[in-house]
């Protein structure tokens, strides 16, 4: 049997400087792992926290289920609300869930996708007749956010207008301190927080015009005990915006800028996209271009996530002793699995980005962008459709080139995204 092992420590106390680091340096946790191994602990603002990566912590982690449960830090918990099913755990966590998953069902895809494709022939059109270059990153992020607002909720012209821009200061504030200081972007986001939620409730209390996706909630509505006009359905559709818009504008953000900064990728790609029809049917939209049909395509996606997770990791709280890749982690710890730096542990040229790696059966390589276990991403189908939707959309009418002397790197919080926006220019008509 495998010899049990303490669990290393950074030896921080108050963990002031380490929650700085953490925010300031994206080689936080690779820099620890490096010194400490693949499970360390650390404290974060007085908050002791268990960083894990590699497949046998991970593993270990998720096949314990009773063992652990759901946690956020304390500024999301107050931004989501305690009725959402991200601080929810146990029966009340499956019953919402199972309301919330409606939406995303096989038919319900089939129901967005005319609506998904009109947003992208709009997008590309946009961007065909712009007269100065237009930042990819910001229309990426109204692409996405339209999806919901637009295809999901049904809503229209103003209202999402409205919606979008109280959604911004929201999102920005997710991963803040949680202190409401006047004038703070904490504070701001709980205003904007407040009138979300008002809004929500007032599309909730409208009789349901056939638009959009709500009425599918319907069948799982009164089996969890929700009202419509409750509270607690308008926290689970906030969360809904930000699981199903801010990541997905992330991966779209972080392909679109791999493949402008890598043109040997975007002509790889091209060779198949060019034998792809445009646009597909709604019945043959969830499944035209998936990695059957389109397996560069699947192998490009795959190694953004990789490579540029939407989110740098998940957490989770233990509710008894585990033991992660031979190290005992105590009872009520924290423990974050740290995507990015897992993504990149292990033999070869992980810290490389290249999607071919994914047609060569590197079976090692466990990817779970959209979390894992019993809280896996609701939304995860969604966000693919999306993806493959706008990729082949956008690459079968336009070719676009980047502006150069811009500043490509990624700011990472919320998610990660090209600080300058990610400028374009269109190249030739296709």
């Amino acid at each position: 049997m495998t010899k049990l092992r303490p669990l290393p420590t950074t030896g921080a106390l108050t963990g002031i400087l380490e929650a700085l680091a953490f925010f300031r340096d994206p080689s936080f946790a690779k820099r620890r792992f490096d010194r400490l191994g693949n499970v360390f602990e650390t404290s974060m603002l007085g908050q002791q926290m268990v960083f894990i990566q590699g497949n046998k912590a991970i593993t270990d982690l998720l096949s314990q289920p009773e063992a652990i449960e759901g946690w956020w830090p304390e500024s999301i918990q107050q931004l989501l609300g305690s009725h959402s099913l991200a601080n929810r755990n146990g029966i009340a966590h499956k019953a919402r869930r199972r309301v919330v998953a409606q939406l995303f069902s096989s038919s319900a895809l089939q129901r967005y996708s005319p609506g998904i494709i009109k947003l992208i022939d709009e997008l590309g059109e946009e961007l065909r007749t712009a007269k100065a270059p237009l930042p990819l990153a910001d229309q990426m992020r109204r692409f996405a956010f339209s999806v919901i607002a637009k295809t999901v909720l049904g809503l229209e012209g103003n209202d999402q207008d409205k919606l979008f821009s109280d959604f911004e200061i929201w999102t920005k504030a997710l991963f803040s301190i949680p202190i409401a200081l006047p004038g703070s972007p904490f504070a701001s986001a709980l205003k904007a927080r407040k009138r979300l939620l008002e809004k929500l409730q007032r599309i909730l209390s409208q009789p349901i015009n056939g638009k959009g996706g709500l009425d599918l909630l319907a069948g799982g509505i009164d089996e969890a005990g929700i009202s419509f006009a409750d509270e607690d359905l308008g926290e689970q559709l906030l969360l809904l915006l930000f699981a199903g818009y801010e990541t997905t504008a992330s991966a779209l953000s972080c392909l679109m800028r791999e493949s402008l900064l890598n043109p040997q990728i975007e002509t790889w790609l091209r060779e198949e996209i060019d034998t792809l029809d445009w646009p597909p049917t709604p019945n043959q939209a969830a499944t035209v271009y998936d990695p059957t049909n389109a397996p560069r395509l699947d192998a490009l996606v795959k190694e953004v996530m990789r490579f540029t997770p939407p989110v740098g990791g998940f957490f989770r709280r233990t509710k008894q002793p585990l033991i992660l890749d031979g190290i005992v982690v105590p009872n009520n710890r924290v423990v974050q699995v740290a995507l990015i730096a897992s993504n990149r542990h292990g033999i070869g040229d992980l810290d490389i980005f290249r999607p071919q790696r994914h047609l060569e059966n590197e079976s090692s390589l466990r990817l779970i962008a959209f979390g894992g276990g019993e809280r896996v991403c609701l939304g995860k189908s969604l966000a693919e459709l999306e993806i493959r939707l706008m990729v082949v959309g956008l690459f079968r009418k336009l070719q676009l080139e980047a502006i150069p002397d811009q500043d490509f790197t990624l700011r990472q919080i919320p998610s990660p995204s090209p600080r300058d926006g990610l400028l374009v220019k269109v190249k030739m008509n296709k």
